[in-house]
């Protein structure tokens, strides 16, 4: 599990293909003393598995259903990614419960200045924004958010300076796509409930 604040804005040091994957290889400043091998390391938001630790940072064996589910597939040398270690019990949660299980991928419709902050708009499938309510949380990219302004195919965010300029958020511009993942309890309400309204309509 993970919060979804971002510990550490990496750069993709190698992206090479593997015969159904792709293997990342990370640079970063979280310490590579505290790195262990097959732990559980969220980038852009997607859960990865550390496959090997070395003097600068990590890599990573990324499946190819992950590369159907994430942008990781987009990643090449050089580009920024957010990265978060898994939760430790006692922790502080700081943002919300976040799973690292991508749920699709959504594309930055605009940006536009309100006062010091920004409000990114993003496009979304039919079957993420059904699930998103006013107020409620949303994972992008990894990065913990409250939307607003919901409708089945959009939302909105509103990123203060310090996200801005400590995550990917900061990099991007209209067009670009980026990683969604729902929160936890929303999906879960509706998968229990769907069934039901379906039952009743009939």
């Amino acid at each position: 599990m993970f919060t979804g604040i971002i510990e550490d804005l990496g750069t993709v040091a190698e992206a090479s293909a593997l015969e159904q994957g792709r293997r990342l290889a990370i640079v970063t400043e979280l310490p590579a003393s505290e790195l262990t091998l097959g732990e559980s390391i969220t980038i852009n938001g997607a859960c990865m598995t550390v496959t090997e630790i070395g003097e600068r940072g990590f890599s990573v064996d990324v499946s190819a259903e992950s590369l159907r589910r994430t942008t990781l597939g987009e990643l090449s040398v050089g580009d920024k990614v957010n990265l978060e270690r898994s939760m430790r019990l006692g922790d502080r949660l700081g943002g919300h419960i976040v799973s690292g299980h991508v749920d699709g991928v959504g594309r930055i419709e605009s940006i536009r200045n309100e006062g010091e902050s920004w409000i990114y708009r993003f496009e979304v499938p039919n079957d993420l924004g059904r699930v998103m309510v006013e107020k409620g949380s949303v994972a992008v990219d990894g990065i913990s958010l409250t939307c607003f302004a919901c409708s089945d195919t959009s939302f909105e965010v509103a990123i203060i300076p310090h996200t801005h300029s400590v995550t990917t958020l900061g990099c991007k511009q209209a067009g670009a796509s980026v990683n969604i993942e729902n929160d936890m309890l929303g999906k879960y309400v509706a998968r229990l409930v769907e069934p039901l309204l379906a039952r009743g309509s009939q």
